[in-house]
């Protein structure tokens, strides 16, 4: 048995920031990930960070700074960049079009293990892995103890802390603590909102995708045809326009059918700065998350830059991995299909000059940190979300609801953010969700469950709504509700309070805000105009 002040399963970016602002107040933290790398969709499961346009001077926190930062410092210290990348301020290894900062999973894991090192040094922070939780103990609304398995070999651990976190990719620890959540779509009758669905359905959330990473150089690397080859390239969702397996795809803003395309090792033209508020960037699969761009290291250094797909036709629609029994199988069909859209690339895509195939590109597992070129687990978009305090609806951050009203404010705001609300197409067969956000505030209520005592939510499982979590699952999001989670279980123990004391007294409020404030939290958008 495992005793700690404070208990975080689950260590994507939310349980990672969490840990840090617990470690920071002087806490002892145990925190467990199912998988090798901690940072969640940042580094197991190989996505870049999706981020709002104004991430470089304000709207996240000073730690989530620093995490890009140190990512920055890691290229400019080990890696051959060019005199002119080196002395970029605000250097993209990747030069990809979804973010400032597109760069390797292998760095992102390299700087957050840095991050937490000192913490692992002095004793205070316990890392488990691989471990899952299967069981807890809860005792008068209060969780007791958590059960971890050890997923190679079956040993099960028994952790025991004053407060617990739970930043599971979806929500794991809810079922198991006896927590009220909600889970896929509500209907509209019962949120009110603009984009939710006549009929609730508790198993209509959005697709997962496996995303892999590649390259393409000289020589045939074509993988083995898959087994189940066939299956997949006879899927074509009704609104998707043509077969699974191809370059079509809806465009998420107009779900009118549109080819995008795939160019191999394009030379750089200019600076890529694409407006996510205008331009997704997507429309070509290897500028769209190209993570390493030769163009920024020595000639010589790279044989072809190097790319994430993370791309429509991987999206998964076969049902949900959330309160089911046959999660395994929709997991290992996820990968399938991903494999599959990659034997078709080497093999059947056609080419610009007319051919068909690229069997140069080549699967980069040293650069996934895996053993196939895949990601080392699935990204997930969705997760069960607590019954909370405060559920952020549509009406909350729609534009269009709102009008030009500024930034949607909540007086017990402990964080910003800022996304598009963007849902995939789905199990429950929707296609894709595109709602214009106003920037927004995270709401200390939608982290306060509506009864368990000290169960926190640090992740994706926060009071939004299957609509609004589109717009707060990101990067940046999950990493503040992390560190806002890690800072109230601190500041709960300290006073010796419930995170539910806390949100219902305005003074204990100001007192948090103003805590989180000083740490480096922004907890409001500055006051500009041309949001």
């Amino acid at each position: 048995m495992l005793s700690a002040d404070i208990a975080i399963i689950g260590g994507g970016l939310g349980g990672v920031a969490g840990a840090l602002a617990a470690l920071r107040r002087g806490h002892r933290v145990v925190l467990s990930e199912e998988f090798p790398w901690l940072g969640g969709q940042l580094t197991s499961q190989a996505v870049p960070p999706d981020e709002h346009i104004w991430v470089e001077q304000f709207g996240v926190t000073a730690s989530y700074r620093a995490l890009r930062e140190g990512i920055r410092r890691y290229y400019r210290d080990f890696y051959p960049l060019t005199d002119a990348a080196r002395r970029e301020s605000r250097l993209n290894p990747g030069l990809g079009r979804v973010s400032r900062l597109c760069h390797e999973p292998t760095v992102a894991a390299a700087v957050i293990t840095q991050l937490l090192a000192p913490h692992r040094s002095s004793g205070r922070l316990t890392v488990l892995q691989p471990y899952v939780p299967v069981d807890a103990v809860v005792v008068a609304d209060r969780v007791e103890s958590v059960t971890l398995r050890h997923t190679g070999t079956g040993e099960e651990l028994v952790v025991e802390a004053a407060m617990v976190l739970d930043a599971t990719e979806t929500g794991d620890l809810l079922p198991l603590t006896g927590t009220e959540y909600v889970v896929g779509a509500e209907s509209r009758a019962q949120t009110g909102e603009p984009s939710a669905p006549q009929v609730a359905d508790p198993t209509n959330v959005q697709s997962i995708a496996w995303c892999f990473v590649f390259d393409h150089v000289e020589g045939d690397h074509t993988i083995d045809r898959p087994d189940d080859y066939e299956h997949w390239l006879e899927q074509a969702p009704p609104f998707w326009g043509g077969p699974m397996l191809s370059f079509t795809a809806p465009n998420p803003r107009t779900l009118e059918p549109e080819e995008r395309t795939l160019q191999v090792n394009p030379p750089i033209d200019g600076h890529v700065d694409g407006d996510p508020r205008f331009d997704a960037g997507d429309q070509d699969l290897w500028e769209f998350r190209r993570i390493v761009a030769r163009e920024n290291f020595q000639p010589g250094s790279y044989e072809s830059d190097i790319v994430l797909a993370n791309w429509p036709q991987l999206d998964y629609l076969g049902g949900s991995v959330i309160d089911t029994p046959d999660r395994a199988f929709h997991l290992t069909q996820a990968k399938a299909q991903a494999r599959a859209y990659f034997y078709w690339l080497q093999t059947e895509a056609p080419r610009p000059d007319g051919g068909y195939g690229w069997p140069g590109l080549r699967l980069r597992g040293d650069v996934a940190g895996s053993d196939d070129g895949f990601a080392q687990a699935p990204y997930i978009r969705e997760s069960r979300r607590i019954a909370a305090v405060t559920t952020v609806v549509e009406q909350d951050v729609s534009v269009e609801v709102r009008g030009d009203a500024g930034p949607a404010l909540f007086p017990d705001s402990v964080g910003v953010g800022m996304y598009r609300i963007d849902l995939h197409p789905s199990t429950g067969g929707d296609n894709y969700i595109d709602v214009e956000c106003a920037p927004f505030e995270i709401p200390l209520g939608a982290l306060v469950p509506v009864r368990t005592r000290n169960l926190i939510p640090a992740a994706k499982n926060i009071g939004t709504t299957h609509i609004t979590n589109g717009a707060y699952r990101l990067h940046p999001v999950e990493w503040n509700v992390g560190e806002s989670a890690g800072e109230l279980a601190s500041f709960c123990l300290e006073q010796s309070l419930t995170p539910r004391d806390v949100v219902s007294d305005p003074e204990l409020v100001h007192r948090f805000q103003t805590r989180l404030v000083e740490a480096g939290v922004e907890i409001h958008w500055p006051e500009i105009l041309g949001y």
